[in-house]
């Protein structure tokens, strides 16, 4: 060391005396090992490594917009489908975590596009419900395939039955004999196995009689939402003249009496 070095008070020479050392000769040297991240640094980012498999790439966000519209309503038409009876909006809301009426939006979106691109099933509203069903246009075809082969069907006492109840319940199995001057207890039971009518209520009156209603399998089979659904009875009713007519006839009928017919000889 020559006689011109200087030292400070720190214990490092400069060539001119108190000069404060340069930051760039403080810093220590990086060590081995110095790219790997440690524990307390969370700002270095971490380099992926080039030779893992593709698979593990993280999937799609599910909060992105698009990606979540379209899995809702792939979730929708899958329960749909898969569905045997009307599903609620309420149990969809729930399904797919949304608001009732973001369903409802959803289900009319899908009835709209079903019907522009012509398909053969249309997505109706059923017993309170969302149903995928056959298109009304192709319903000659679709009556052909179930009623082929089909001999169990409904009798017209059945049927005259099943409309007294859909008109007038809840209804007692004497009131339905009443309208109709028959004993409808066979038929009452043909449609409470069929799953049609079921017991609604108990007649408070003397004898508690069973009051008996239609159920969801009707509104099903005929393809309502509910009972206010169903066609006036005024549209069946037939015009004056025609009630006139037939009062007519009836009092005709009652005023001629048979004449005596003469005993014949044996």
């Amino acid at each position: 060391m020559t006689g011109g070095d200087r030292f400070d008070d720190r214990g490092f020479g400069d060539d001119r005396f108190g000069q404060e050392p340069r930051l760039d000769r403080l810093e220590p040297a990086e060590p081995d090992g110095a790219d790997e991240p440690r524990g307390d640094d969370t700002d270095r980012p971490v380099v992926a490594d080039p030779g893992a498999p593709a698979w593990s790439a993280e999937p799609p966000d599910p909060g992105d917009a698009p990606f979540e519209r379209e899995e809702t309503r792939r979730a929708v038409e899958a329960v749909l489908v898969a569905a045997t009876e009307p599903v609620e909006p309420r149990f969809l809301a729930e399904l797919v975590e949304l608001p009732v009426e973001a369903i409802e939006e959803l289900c009319a979106s899908l009835a709209d596009e079903y019907e522009q691109d012509q398909r053969g099933f249309v997505l109706g509203r059923v017993a309170g419900g969302y149903r995928l069903q056959t298109h009304p246009d192709l319903v000659a075809y679709v009556e052909h395939f179930i009623l082929e082969g089909q001999h169990v069907r409904l009798s017209s006492p059945a049927l005259e039955t099943l409309a007294i109840v859909a008109y007038k319940q809840p209804i007692s199995r004497a009131q339905i004999s009443a309208i109709r001057g028959v004993n409808v207890e066979t038929t009452i039971q043909t449609l409470v196995q069929r799953g049609y009518v079921s017991e609604i209520a108990r007649d408070p009156g003397p004898g508690l009689a069973v009051l008996y209603g239609t159920t969801t399998v009707f509104l099903e089979r005929i393809g309502l939402d509910s009972l206010q659904d169903l066609p006036p009875l005024g549209d069946f009713v037939p015009d004056s003249s025609i009630v006139e007519a037939l009062e007519r006839g009836l009092r005709i009928s009652d005023d001629v009496t048979p004449e005596p017919t003469e005993p014949v000889d044996g």
